[in-house]
């Protein structure tokens, strides 16, 4: 089974279902499997996390270029926003990377991409918070 899920994936992951639902536990690779069920967890957070440095560059470049604040930023933040409250009704689990440790390292990158999209140097350090990302108000 080792080989098949390096050559393909996709079929191994059927035959892993079809040998889960036929109850033919001792045929399962068991090792590849435990590797898949940790990464699942791990893409969640990713998910979630991705939608928080978003909302982090999108509150950057309002913040930062006043002048230039548009409805699509808005719309990308709210959009966002949302994406967060249904990860969290899905795997409530996720609430635990709702602290500032992982808020200031979203920022990182997130710092990054609005430099590299606006020129603007923007602050090394991270001023958000977690209301920040979650519900702060947008004013034109």
């Amino acid at each position: 089974m080792s080989s098949l899920y390096e050559q393909d994936f996709s079929q191994w992951a059927e035959t892993m279902a079809e040998l889960l639902e036929n109850g033919q536990f001792s045929a399962l690779d068991i090792e590849n499997l435990v590797e898949e069920v940790r990464d699942l967890s791990k893409r969640e957070r990713d998910r979630l996390l991705s939608s928080i440095r978003l909302i982090l560059h999108h509150l950057l470049k309002w913040d930062h270029q006043p002048q230039k604040r548009s409805r699509s930023w808005q719309v990308t933040i709210e959009r966002e926003r949302n994406n967060i409250q249904q990860y969290l009704e899905d795997s409530p689990s996720l609430k635990r990377f709702l602290t500032q440790q992982w808020i200031d390292k979203a920022y990182v990158n997130a710092r990054l991409n609005a430099i590299a999209e606006t020129g603007i140097d923007m602050p090394k350090d991270c001023s958000y918070r977690l209301a920040d990302v979650l519900d702060r108000s947008l004013n034109f």
